[in-house]
């Protein structure tokens, strides 16, 4: 999934943390056989390859993951969409630097992004291509989703003192070690050599977190154009995938919006730091339930 995953286990006996690691590394690459765009015939390169009309049989993890997307699609009204690979391409290099389209090019490539252009058949798990055509881009919610899936394996080893961190930007932490208050973590100002900002101690939650440090990567799919909101976001859920998949959501959008999907969905929060000249008080944000904020505080 282009990323380096880390497991960390707290447990009396070595070798059984051990095997349960090994097991769900095997489970992480069984799951980027399914779900990266990068294998030429994984099943989300299946559907993006498939022409309008057509249709084709995924796994059951596959098609799960799929719903979840769809789920975060219908809350975030649009805003988190994974068929936002035509914009993608039309937008950025490799390197993820931008590329200057021209409006003919970018009207194509958003009539290329939805994902009511996909029907999704539950009793064969069959994915079918009825407009676009699209391309699927998982992006961060598969490697959330792979973690989740990771959790569910260590539950069944009876294994419940963890964290799963992918690639520093997502991380799922189960209970902390006995007699901790919660695993630490930082949280830190990508805008002002990475100070930091918190110290939480967390558990049985998920975060995910985004920038734009590296470029302006996030496209915005209801503009069809790259998101000009300069802020980092830290999301939280009781899911990595929805942790990371809102991470990207709240880069987009406003700050009445997230409050609106905060308090809708208590189980979601979200802390924000602006990049601007005011005060630290009136960049960092922190958006949530009474009960998840004082964990955050």
């Amino acid at each position: 999934m282009g990323t380096i995953f880390e497991i960390k286990i707290s447990h009396d006996d070595f070798k059984y943390a051990r095997a349960a690691s090994i097991e769900a590394f095997r489970l992480l690459d069984q799951l980027e056989q399914y779900l990266s765009h990068y294998i030429a015939n994984s099943d989300i390169s299946r559907i993006s390859n498939l022409p309008i009309g057509g249709s084709t049989q995924i796994s059951y993890v596959t098609f799960e993951c799929l719903l979840q997307c769809i789920e975060l699609y219908s809350l975030s009204k649009g805003v988190f969409d994974v068929t936002i690979g035509a914009l993608y391409h039309c937008w950025l290099n490799d390197d993820k630097s931008l590329k200057s389209p021209s409006q003919k090019d970018i009207k194509i490539a958003k009539s290329r992004v939805g994902l009511y252009h996909l029907t999704f058949d539950e009793t064969s798990f069959r994915v079918g291509m009825n407009g676009g055509p699209v391309q699927l881009d998982l992006g961060g919610f598969g490697k959330g989703y792979a973690l989740d899936k990771m959790a569910e394996l260590f539950a069944e080893w009876d294994i419940d003192a963890y964290v799963l961190n992918g690639g520093q930007s997502s991380m799922l932490f189960g209970q902390p070690p006995q007699g901790e208050l919660g695993w630490p973590i930082t949280i830190s100002d990508p805008f002002e050599d990475y100070r930091v900002l918190k110290e939480l101690m967390l558990k049985n939650i998920a975060i995910g977190s985004s920038g734009l440090i590296k470029g302006r990567h996030i496209i915005d799919p209801r503009t069809a154009t790259p998101t000009e909101n300069t802020r980092a976001t830290w999301a939280f859920a009781p899911s990595a995938a929805f942790a990371d998949g809102l991470s990207t959501t709240f880069m987009i959008l406003s700050l009445e919006e997230i409050t609106e999907i905060c308090k809708e969905f208590p189980e979601f929060s979200a802390i924000l730091l602006s990049k601007s000249s005011e005060p630290l008080a009136d960049r960092l944000v922190s958006i949530g339930s009474e009960q998840t904020m004082t964990m955050l505080k």
